[in-house]
This record gives structure tokens, C-alpha cells and sequence, in this order.
């Protein structure tokens, strides 16, 4: 038997892409709170590599990320569970969650360069969610 959220193909389809947002979005709020407890705990592990024309306190730096960390986590949860505000709570997440690391880029850019794509993926799943509802 199938709920109403599964009736038709499109259901089903942005049912699937709201789980991988979801689970995505929790991760890299996972993600955050590991590097931000890494920067807070020890910045010495952080090394910049090029001259950039902005710098960032790697410990003030590190806070933020672990609070936006933890609320992306909270947000993926609530769009797991189906709640309406999650999935544009979640964008908005996931474009601070961007721009956070492009400020990071000079210290770990492969790494930052990873999670830009994936905030992009879920900016994308998200959206496609949103306008398929």
C-alpha cells in the first residue's frame, strides 16, 4: 500500500531526490562539524598554502562551521522527515555552506573544492524537490 507521497511516478521521483538531499545535507553538516572541531582544537593543522588577500581566524572560523554544521544536520533530519520548511532551509544552507568553503579554499582547496560540489548537488536536489511538489 502507498501513501499519498508516492501516488505517481513524479512522487516517487522527488521522494528519492528529497532522501538524497537529506541524507547529503546531513553529511556535510557532518562534515563541518569535524573540520570546525579540527580548527578549534588544533589550528596548527591548517597550513596555508598560497598568499590570498583575505585572511580568516582559523579558531573563530572553526565555531561557525561547527554551529552551521549542526544545523545543517538538524535541517537533512527535517528533510528526511518530510517537513516543508527543510528543503528551503536546506538551500540556504547549503549556499553558506559554499561560500564558507571558498573562504577556506587557501587552506584546504581540494577539500573545500569537494564540498562545493556537493553543496551544489544538494542546491540542485533541493530545487528539483521544491518545483516538483
Amino acid at each position: 500500500m502507498s501513501t499519498p507521497r508516492h501516488t505517481d511516478e513524479t512522487g516517487d521521483n522527488a521522494f528519492g531526490i528529497s532522501i538524497f538531499a537529506g541524507v547529503l545535507l546531513a553529511m556535510i553538516g557532518a562534515f563541518h562539524i569535524l573540520q570546525g572541531l579540527s580548527a578549534v582544537l588544533k589550528d596548527d593543522i591548517y597550513i596555508k598554502g598560497a598568499d590570498y588577500t583575505y585572511a580568516i581566524n582559523l579558531t573563530t572560523w572553526g565555531w561557525i562551521t561547527m554551529l552551521l554544521g549542526a544545523i545543517a544536520v538538524l535541517v537533512g533530519i527535517g528533510i528526511l522527515k518530510g517537513q516543508v520548511w527543510a528543503a528551503s532551509a536546506g538551500i540556504g544552507f547549503a549556499v553558506l555552506s559554499a561560500l564558507g568553503q571558498f573562504a577556506f579554499l587557501p587552506y584546504y582547496p581540494i577539500w573545500s573544492m569537494i564540498l562545493i560540489a556537493m553543496d551544489i548537488l544538494i542546491i540542485w536536489a533541493l530545487a528539483k524537490q521544491i518545483s516538483q511538489a
